[in-house]
């Protein structure tokens, strides 16, 4: 159980069982995943859920999508061997910050620029390669560069609860994002030794 409105994609999971059940279909990843995300935004949806909500449903393992600056992504790469997803799953601390606000708008404030997306990008790129090669410290690393990368851009995913749970955690953890958007949700945190509660 997830809290709602938490970047955990409770809106894309809710449309996924009201589709299908309890069971994703068999079929072509891609295809259902296609699906998913039209029926999550139907004509007319002004706040569209992301396509990797979707993808991340449907896809068994750990998925990256390569975005070439379309809504679906040009190419969609995966893993399900056991050892990295033991990995990912051993290395990720979720803090609660309780719901987003429905006030909360991500996008007020934005300084979206080329450098900013590169910054983003690599980022990505880097924490990606780190997880593939099972490198705690690079995960945490490249994952706190990926945040510092977004909030650059999208200052409003950061305010003072969160700076200060940061704070708390910053000598434990090697790297921490927001789920989502921010304003409400999970701090991740990657970290080599558990983090209680």
């Amino acid at each position: 159980e997830f809290n709602e409105r938490s970047g955990m994609a409770s809106s894309t999971r809710r449309a996924a069982i009201d589709l299908w059940g309890p069971r994703i279909p068999s079929g072509d990843y891609e295809k259902l995943a296609k699906i998913l995300f039209c029926y999550d935004n139907p004509p007319g949806t002004e706040v569209i859920s992301g396509s990797q909500d979707s993808i991340g449903i449907v896809f068994p393992g750990l998925a990256k999508a390569h975005y070439e600056g379309h809504y679906w992504p040009s190419r969609i790469e995966r893993h399900t061997d056991e050892r990295t997803l033991q990995f990912v799953e051993n290395s990720l601390y979720l803090m609660t910050l309780g719901p987003r606000h429905a006030e909360f708008d991500v996008l007020a404030g934005t300084r979206i620029d080329r450098a900013g997306a590169k910054a983003l990008a690599g980022a990505t790129d880097r924490c990606w390669e780190a997880v593939l090669e099972h490198d705690i410290e690079r995960f945490g690393r490249h994952f706190r560069e990926s945040f510092e990368a977004q909030i650059a851009m999208f200052p409003n995913m950061m305010n003072p609860t969160v700076r200060k749970l940061i704070d708390r955690y910053q000598d434990v953890a090697l790297g921490w994002k927001l789920s989502g958007a921010g304003g409400g949700g999970y701090l991740i945190l990657v970290s080599e030794v558990p983090i209680e509660n």
